[in-house]
């Protein structure tokens, strides 16, 4: 029975030197309804980056064979980590049997996994939908904190003590006295801070700069 793989939107680079190799991952995704976009090097893809061609502000993985003429994987993969691409553009190596070790290596340096060729069509395309799924879920944590950040940003120099003594526990009568302001000018800041970060409560407060890493 042929294993059904859930539909996941995105874009599928496919990047590897071998043309027969790179039709046929190319016809696979798009039977599966994924969006394959095929480079024939590492320095084409580079090249793609350099200009602006390929950007991560969508759901995307790479399917990258580890041995190429000019820039190899390992070498690609090396310039994505320097970039910080690595979260939301998850890297599945293509391998053979004498790079099996590289690409455990590289795995633990940040790779999402390697499929050894030859590979099973619906195992391939399980992680690749799984990949996905991985950019997916970063680059919503990125899009929460730009706006968080932006959220911030709106806050006056008063605000920003205000919510610091707040996420921390204190009540309005400790902020008052620490800021030496009357606790109903406190009242009112935390009022503002509670709307302009679009928050109810300070535990919820303290929990949105907490999961975005801002606090």
């Amino acid at each position: 029975m042929t294993a059904r793989v859930q539909t996941q939107s995105g874009t599928v680079f496919v990047v590897d030197d071998e043309e027969v190799l790179r039709d046929a991952l190319s016809w696979l995704l798009r039977s599966r309804r994924l969006l394959p976009r095929a480079y024939a090097s590492a320095d084409e893809f580079w090249a793609a980056i350099e200009k602006h061609d390929v950007r991560p502000d969508s759901p995307a993985c790479l399917l990258l064979d580890m041995r190429m003429p000019g820039m190899n994987g390992m070498a690609l993969f090396e310039r994505l980590i320097e970039r910080g691409w690595l979260e939301v553009l998850p890297v599945i190596f293509l391998t053979g049997h004498a790079d099996v070790a590289t690409a455990v290596m590289a795995v633990k340096r940040g790779a999402f996994d390697f499929v050894e060729k030859p590979f099973s069509d619906n195992a391939l395309v399980d992680r690749v939908v799984e990949a996905l799924g991985r950019s997916e879920q970063a680059l919503a944590r990125l899009r929460e904190r730009d706006g968080l950040r932006r959220h911030l940003a709106e806050l006056t120099e008063r605000e920003l003590e205000v919510m610091r003594l707040v996420t921390t526990g204190r009540a309005n009568k400790q902020i008052a006295d620490e800021l030496d302001i009357s606790v109903r000018t406190v009242e009112v800041h935390r009022a503002r801070v509670f709307d302009k970060m679009d928050v109810k409560s300070a535990v919820e407060l303290a929990n949105v700069l907490r999961g975005a890493g801002l606090d």
